[in-house]
């Protein structure tokens, strides 16, 4: 067939432990309905980026699909970040934090509508030590979660309550923060430092109530509070964003923020070390992706 349209399809078939070959031929079906030719890949973890951008070179696909969670998007974001190409999130890992922020539906139909004819929007990501963040990266105890929670047999939501619980039991001390941003220098003690890009964590709560995917601008949310059951409410989604003496956030383009000792790194819910400096900068409109 002449002319037909084509859509790449990339699945990650082992992000969030679950099962993707209903969604995958759900997304066949779709796309045989509507005439469009859909090319398949599925990650393995190994040179996944240079081979979704061969991928795209040889078939020029108008859309990219990504059945998997906030790490596959990334994977392809990078990937084809500088071809005009619209990503349609089919989200499907342990971390989905950007579907919530993108009110993707969670009826499959209803996604793969989105995914497939969805307008597209033009969002920022951050670049932090070199590296890409499309929605909410942090350091101090979060990050300490998700390493726990990595090196774990127990997945899903359980595994996640299960290491919130150890991990709060187990918490290393506060840290001394010091950001600077905006020509301004803040310092304080802290539990988490959060880079956000967007307002949601996947677990649904509202860590940075003021930002916007496309502003040009990221947030620095500083949680001051010491307080274990404080905490906890975080970890667990009934976070209570009121208080400036518990929470400060600054908004800017670029900063820099150091730490008085090495600690928890997480970038979009991947475990990525520890660290005493992170240097941070916006990417406006960086990548198109598909929304309601």
């Amino acid at each position: 067939m002449k002319g037909q349209k084509k859509f790449l399809l990339v699945v990650n078939p082992i992000a969030g432990g679950n099962d993707k070959s209903g969604l995958v031929t759900a997304a066949r079906e779709y796309a045989d309905r509507e005439h469009i030719e859909l090319i398949e890949f599925e990650t393995t973890g190994k040179n996944d980026e240079s081979h979704i951008k061969k991928l795209y070179e040889e078939h020029e696909p108008e859309r990219i699909l990504v059945a998997g969670g906030d790490g596959t998007v990334k994977i392809v974001a990078e990937a084809v970040g500088q071809y005009d190409v619209i990503i349609g999130v089919l989200p499907s890992g342990s971390a989905n934090g950007l579907s919530v922020d993108l009110k993707l539906p969670t009826d499959v139909e209803e996604n793969l509508k989105v995914a497939f004819h969805g307008r597209s929007m033009e969002m920022d990501m951050v670049c932090i030590n070199d590296k890409k963040s499309l929605h909410l990266s942090d350091i101090g105890v979060n990050a300490e979660l998700i390493r726990n929670y990595e090196g774990s047999s127990i997945r899903g939501k359980l595994g996640y309550a299960l290491h919130a619980i150890n991990t709060l039991t187990d918490l290393e001390d506060p840290f001394q923060v010091t950001i600077k941003a905006n020509g301004k220098t803040v310092e304080t003690e802290a539990r988490m430092v959060v880079i956000a890009n967007t307002q949601k964590y996947g677990t649904g709560v509202t860590i940075n109530p003021i930002g916007l995917m496309d502003d040009g601008k990221f947030e620095v949310v500083i949680l001051k509070n010491l307080d274990l059951f404080f905490i906890g409410k975080i970890l667990t989604g009934n976070m209570p964003i009121d208080s400036d003496e518990d929470v400060e956030i600054i908004s800017t383009e670029e900063a820099v923020i150091t730490t008085n000792f090495p600690v928890c790194f997480q970038i979009d819910g991947e475990y990525c070390g520890e660290v005493d400096k992170l240097d941070v900068k916006i990417l406006h409109r960086q990548m198109r992706v598909a929304v309601p």
